[in-house]
């Protein structure tokens, strides 16, 4: 799938500010469910359990949504294969892996590792011929890239086994930006984003619920309050809101495109830690904030 490409057709320049508010859409809601998931676990809900149930919740909204649109899947292997290994890729194995670590690394940490996708993505697409080289994306990737170290060097030292969980977090970009080569050169023929949404994310809560059986995690928390339940209620309609949006976009602007919802994430998700969770925000945030958007910049005027 060398240029066009399912996945990296280019909007009309007429509509050239929809990939940009798609972008900046997504990418604020990808940073709000991990502070989301900070305050339920902060309430009394398991990390993987509160992923399952948000999952399943936001997976059947996307279905909804898709049989309201239409929408009606035709049983394939194509189809079944893609909904697993992006439902295990772009969802299920780099959301457990974040929600299991935000107790010891904190919410604002797991969102600022979504910074670096965009570049380990840019990397892959390349050789593959996914995405031409471009020296302005190159640079931007670069700023990016600049961005999100500052980002990082904003964590506290980790104590304990907080070095382990770091490394856990840090394996979450490689897994994303695998996921989202996959979901490009493997889109299923004919297949709509409004399909491939509910798709991927009813199959990870799905993996999602099989892991936390065996693993005996419990499905419910500790206290049954209003909170908790008002957390779950608003990660679903995330959740939703984010891959209803999440393969519209990858299909306006390709996989590296994509990638880019990392940095806004990373952003959305270090501000809402500080202000909802009481995370501390230090003075080497604003020229990261900063040089990720020049990079954002640069990437979304490379040629196509």
């Amino acid at each position: 799938m060398n240029a066009p490409l399912r996945g990296t057709a280019g909007a009309p320049a007429s509509t050239a500010l929809k990939p940009l508010l798609c972008l900046l859409s997504t990418g604020a809601l990808l940073g709000m469910t991990t502070v989301i998931a900070g305050l339920a676990i902060r309430a009394g809900w398991h990390p993987v359990a509160f992923l399952f149930w948000s999952a399943l919740g936001g997976g059947l909204l996307l279905a909804i949504i898709a049989f309201m649109s239409g929408e009606r899947p035709k049983a394939s292997l194509a189809l079944f294969r893609y909904a697993l290994l992006s439902g295990l890729l772009s969802f299920a194995l780099p959301n457990m892996l974040s929600f299991v670590a935000i107790p010891h690394v904190g919410a604002g940490f797991v969102a600022l590792c979504l910074a670096f996708p965009p570049l380990l993505t840019y990397g892959l697409a390349l050789p593959l011929g996914l995405d031409r080289f471009s020296a302005g994306a190159v640079v931007g990737m670069a700023f990016g890239f600049g961005g999100a170290v500052l980002l990082a060097a904003s964590k506290p030292a980790a104590g304990g086994d907080g070095w382990m969980w770091t490394g856990v977090v840090l394996l979450v970009p490689f897994i994303i930006a695998t996921g989202n080569i996959y979901r490009t050169v493997a889109w299923p023929e004919q297949a709509s984003p409004r399909l491939l949404a509910p798709a991927m994310v009813l199959t990870a809560a799905m993996i999602i619920g099989l892991y936390a059986t065996l693993a005996h995690v419990p499905f419910t928390p500790a206290i049954w309050d209003r909170s908790v339940m008002v957390l779950l209620m608003m990660q679903m309609a995330i959740i939703a809101g984010t891959y209803a949006l999440y393969f519209v976009l990858q299909k306006l602007n390709g996989p590296v495109g994509l990638g880019q919802i990392g940095w806004i994430g990373a952003a959305t998700g270090k501000l809402l830690a500080v202000a909802c969770l009481g995370e501390v925000i230090h003075a080497i945030l604003p020229p990261a904030f900063l040089l990720i958007l020049v990079g954002i910049v640069l990437v979304s005027r490379r040629g196509k």
